[in-house]
């Protein structure tokens, strides 16, 4: 017994050292641990699992892979910090192409994807509206354009305000364009639209290859024709043109505007341009009698100038408001037909359904007389801002068919979004559709 009483004593001062020191343990981390439910986190370790566990639910919620570092621009010197560089469209831009493809070298994130990239440029002037529901029309035509953008990932500028004070009305919008190529080097387009046209087919997509398979730099919806057979001013609309942002346009865009209001010579044009074209309404120069006569004395801009013709790239309201109606029915029944179509789906996905429903259309025709949804309405002549429309309209008729026009392009929208306008001339009613819509319910 002795010998094991000897035996147990340094064991049981061993013991008792552990004891005290586990005590000492837990009572260290029940401190630590209700400091840590009381106290907020200032700082997460770097290498723990918890921060690289939000780092990567972070990462998948916005996005894995940013397609753009829109927080880099190097120290490196570019066009930018040359101070010659002016915006002025009185002031020629020269090696533009050479300094834009400068900035992408500097810029790579830019790079891939660059020559699908648009801007698209629209804008009012910057006083309130003489007629009295002006601003709300304005508005509603930008969140049209707005819509359409968000829906194809296009980039949006709007501007109010005269970039030069000569090039007013119809001339404003040259130097908004090139003070717009300037500000954005990473597109490859610039798409001028109006403020009086709105998007009336959402899904349809700008056919960019068509235009770089000979390399044009600039369309418009026109036809040769009436260029230089029938030499009329409405052979083209210049309210709604894309172009590329290059030298060429640049020169092109200087030419263009030397028949404007900065040029010495500006009073003389509008009487050459009325000689030609017998048709021309205004006795002063504008941008678009401008455009058809240089397309008329050299037929070899044909070459860099595409005339958009087979497809509404923007159309004449008149004609296309009276369709809407036989439109959507026509689309209904397609829905009602194929259940791919009327899939409920995220609105960012809304270009593959627009891909899915081009075969159900190829009998559908383009332009006027068919049943597709026309790409972009135009309401020239109507005035929505001054409301001085031309006289051979009603008032009432523009204004009730900017409405109609709005809320059936807003359908395709709210579609998205689980509810419709059920009358195409009541903005303020929707209806929630039913899960199976159109095939399911009195549509």
């Amino acid at each position: 017994m002795a010998k094991s009483s000897v035996r147990n004593k340094p064991f049981s001062c061993f013991s008792d050292g552990f004891l005290y020191l586990g005590g000492a343990l837990f009572a260290f981390l029940l401190v630590w641990s209700l400091w840590s439910y009381t106290v907020p986190h200032i700082f997460e370790p770097r290498g723990s699992t918890k921060s690289a566990t939000n780092d990567a639910r972070t990462q998948q919620c916005v996005q894995e892979n940013p397609a753009v570092n829109l927080g880099y621009d190097p120290p490196d010197q570019t066009f930018y910090d040359d101070q010659e560089l002016s915006y002025s469209i009185e002031r020629p831009m020269k090696n533009w192409d050479e300094k834009r493809k400068e900035w992408l070298k500097r810029h790579p994130s830019f790079a891939p994807g660059a020559r699908d990239r648009v801007v698209l440029v629209t804008g009012s002037q910057s006083k309130p509206c003489k007629n009295p529901i002006g601003d709300h029309l304005l508005l509603r035509f930008f969140k049209n354009k707005v819509d359409y953008c968000r829906i194809h990932g296009y980039d949006i500028f709007y501007n109010n305000v005269l970039l030069h004070p000569k090039m007013s009305s119809y001339w404003a919008k040259l130097p908004v364009v090139k003070a717009a190529m300037l500000a954005h080097p990473e597109a490859e387009w610039i798409w001028w639209v109006d403020s009086d046209a709105m998007f009336t087919d959402m899904e349809y997509k700008l056919p960019l290859r068509r235009y770089d398979y000979r390399n044009h730099n600039l369309v418009v919806h026109g036809w040769e024709k009436l260029i230089y057979k029938e030499k009329s001013w409405t052979a083209l609309n210049a309210g709604v043109f894309l172009i590329r942002n290059c030298q060429w346009s640049m020169d092109f865009m200087e030419k263009w505007s030397s028949m404007g209001p900065t040029s010495s010579e500006y009073k003389k044009w509008g009487p050459i341009q009325r000689s030609v074209f017998k048709d021309k309404l205004f006795p002063e120069s504008d941008d678009q009698s401008g455009l058809i006569y240089m397309l008329y004395q050299d037929k070899g801009l044909m070459d860099k100038i595409y005339l958009e013709g087979e497809y509404y790239f923007e159309g004449y309201w008149a004609d296309i408001v009276p369709t809407y109606d036989n439109i959507t029915e026509k689309y209904t029944e397609l829905e009602k037909e194929d259940g791919k179509l009327r899939r409920r789906h995220a609105e960012k996905v809304s270009e593959q359904y627009g891909v899915f429903r081009e075969p159900h259309l190829k009998e559908a025709g383009n332009g006027k007389g068919s049943w597709r949804r026309p790409f972009i309405t135009h309401f020239t002549g109507c005035q929505p801002c001054s409301g001085d429309h031309n006289q051979i309209y009603h008032g009432e008729t523009c204004w009730n068919g900017m409405v109609k026009a709005l809320n059936f392009a807003d359908n395709q929208v709210l579609r998205k979004y689980g509810f419709v306008h059920p009358d195409l001339l009541d903005s303020g009613t929707v209806t929630e559709t039913p899960f199976d819509y159109p095939d399911d319910g009195p549509w």
